[in-house]
Parts: C-alpha cells; structure tokens; sequence
C-alpha cells in the first residue's frame, strides 16, 4: 500500500489549495482515510477523515466551513480543498489510511496512531 500526497506550498492567508492522496496497492472501499497535520513543536492532529462505507466525514472544529474532503474513486483519489487558509493552518499535512470502518471517521481521526498506512507529508506554508 502507498499514499501518495501533493499539492502543498506557500499561500497568501485567504488563499486557496487542494491536496491530493493518491492510493496505490489498496482500493478506496470500506476504509477510513484523512488528512492529519503536524506543526512545529505541536502534536499531529486530524484535520479531516472519510469513510468510504457510508461516505461519513469528519472535520476538526478549527477548520469546519473551510475545509472540505472528497473522494474520487475513478482514480482512487482524495482531496482535501483547503479555502480561507489562515497563518495557523502552516503544517506539514500527511494521508493515512485505516483498514476499516467499523469505527467512525470522528473516531479514527482522533486517534492517528492508529492508523495503518501513512503517507510522506507535503508542507502548506500559509503567509503573506
């Protein structure tokens, strides 16, 4: 199994990105797979998690109406696009993958260490 993220950078505070997890090895079906972040000196955090059971998502409070999660299972894909982006979004964002859905994606976002595959994280640099 191998996630693949893009799409991090440098953005003005406002702007805009889209991160991309391509999965390879593992198809998309009856998993949980998110977004999680990791500032300087500050403990990972999950951002946003989906499961592709029911298509449930889950969104940190800090990032609620800005951020949203999608998937696309053609190219067994997903997104996080990122809007309104603010100096304390800056982190170094990793995909990760759980081997289930018998939690919710609340429940598994909350919990990265349990998490089963993770990806090489791509920086966001929010600043003017």
């Amino acid at each position: 199994v191998q996630l693949q993220a893009s799409g991090g950078g440098l953005v003005q505070p406002g702007g805009s990105l889209r991160l991309s997890c391509a999965a390879s090895g593992f198809t998309l079906d009856y998993v949980t797979i998110g977004w999680f972040r990791q500032a300087p000196g500050k403990e990972r955090e999950g951002v946003s998690c989906i499961s592709t059971g029911d298509g449930s998502t889950y969104y940190a409070d800090s990032v609620k109406g800005r951020f949203t999660i999608s998937r696309d299972n053609a190219k067994n894909t997903v997104y996080l696009q990122m809007n309104s982006l603010k100096p304390e979004d800056t982190a170094v964002y990793y995909c990760a993958l759980k081997g289930s859905v018998y939690y919710s994606a609340r429940y598994y976002c909350g919990y990265y260490y349990g998490m089963d595959y993770w990806g090489k994280g791509t920086l966001v640099t929010v600043s003017s």
